[in-house]
């Protein structure tokens, strides 16, 4: 399925990769906004060269990896980030690219080395709190984080999630959220690769700018 906005050779076309997990029209939609064209594909040689490309995902992290595998698209995704495609990873997407998730107890695509961790139901004082993470939150990226330039600050963004990835402390680490007693990693990255916890296509302004940024990369 093509989207494909108006015409002109300066529009990028960004590949949103189609595996049965995300909310794929809000996501294209959002890239035909801040002046993309979206192309939704689950075609092994499309995601594999494409440029730009966006893994979206919402829901089970193992039942995730799982179509993953089953539309032979692991390869492709890293033949396209070892090729220097510029990749975003959203919500399940970015939790897809750690080493290992506690949820199904399963194995990643391992292209950071943090793990995906589910979150405590109670806080330290033993009162209890709601997961999933659901709703605005206030995401505070780091001073040279170039991913979030462009968005107002103090930036928030709209949140899903049961899981975090736990990498507030690492090198990779770009921007934090804190829930409850958790301070969790809300956005990683490392060369051509971006991953958000948060949902850009659902936040409105900064959402609009983050994603702006990524496709003008």
């Amino acid at each position: 399925m093509n989207i494909d906005g108006q015409s002109g050779q300066n529009r990028r076309e960004v590949v949103i990769v189609d595996y049965g997990m995300g909310n794929l029209g809000s996501v294209a939609n959002m890239v035909k906004y801040v002046g993309g064209t979206a192309h939704i594909s689950n075609d092994v040689n499309i995601v594999a060269n494409a440029a730009f490309l966006i893994l979206p995902g919402v829901g089970n992290f193992a039942y995730g990896m799982d179509c993953l595998q089953d539309l032979g698209l692991i390869e492709s995704l890293n033949a396209a980030r070892n090729s220097g495609s510029h990749v975003l990873g959203i919500c399940l997407g970015m939790q897809l690219m750690t080493q290992w998730c506690e949820e199904g107890m399963r194995d990643g695509l391992g292209w950071f080395d943090l793990k995906t961790l589910r979150f405590p139901r109670e806080l330290s004082t033993g009162e209890r709190i709601s997961v999933p993470h659901m709703g605005w939150n206030q995401v505070d990226a780091k001073s040279d984080a170039s991913q979030f330039k462009s968005v107002p600050v103090p930036s928030r963004f709209y949140f899903v999630h049961s899981y975090f990835v736990d990498g507030a402390d690492a090198d990779e680490c770009q921007a934090t959220t804190v829930y409850g007693d958790t301070r969790f990693a809300s956005a990683i990255g490392k060369g051509n690769v971006i991953g958000v916890q948060f949902h850009p296509e659902k936040s409105h302004k900064f959402g609009i700018a983050f994603l702006r940024d990524f496709i003008r990369r």
